[in-house]
């Protein structure tokens, strides 16, 4: 088998990842993804479609990561590898699919109006 690659997105954040068979290390901008993410959380997020599909440990990932802040970063990875995964095994969307993990969350940040302080704030309304 060669090198899955896909990408995922979240927010403003693109994750691209080069997926091969190996011992499961897994490098975000050249870091291990432990290092790159100090929350467990985030380090959760990251580690997801892995647990689901009892992968852990059998893939070797690369990731490039760039843009918005690092639970946008996270969840553009986990996109990403969801779909690597049900790339090398079709059987695998039946674990991701039902826990919304090959959905890609489109909601971003709302544009600021003219006339206006932030997106839906308004400037102080005075009367006299």
């Amino acid at each position: 088998m060669e090198v899955t690659n896909t990408s995922g997105r979240r927010k403003t954040s693109i994750a691209r990842i080069y997926m091969t068979p190996g011992t499961g290390a897994i490098m975000i901008n050249n870091k291990s993804y432990d290092a790159y993410f100090t929350t467990i959380v985030n380090q959760f997020k990251v580690m997801q479609p892995l647990q689901v599909t009892d992968n852990v440990g059998k893939f070797d990932i690369k990731i490039n990561v760039d843009g918005g802040g690092v639970t946008g970063q996270a969840e553009a990875i986990r996109l990403a590898i969801s779909k690597s995964l049900c790339e090398i095994n079709v059987e695998n969307r039946l674990a991701l699919k039902p826990l919304g993990l090959l959905t890609r969350d489109d909601r971003m940040v709302e544009r600021k109006k003219p006339g206006q302080k932030k997106a839906r704030k308004r400037f102080q309304f005075s009367k006299r």
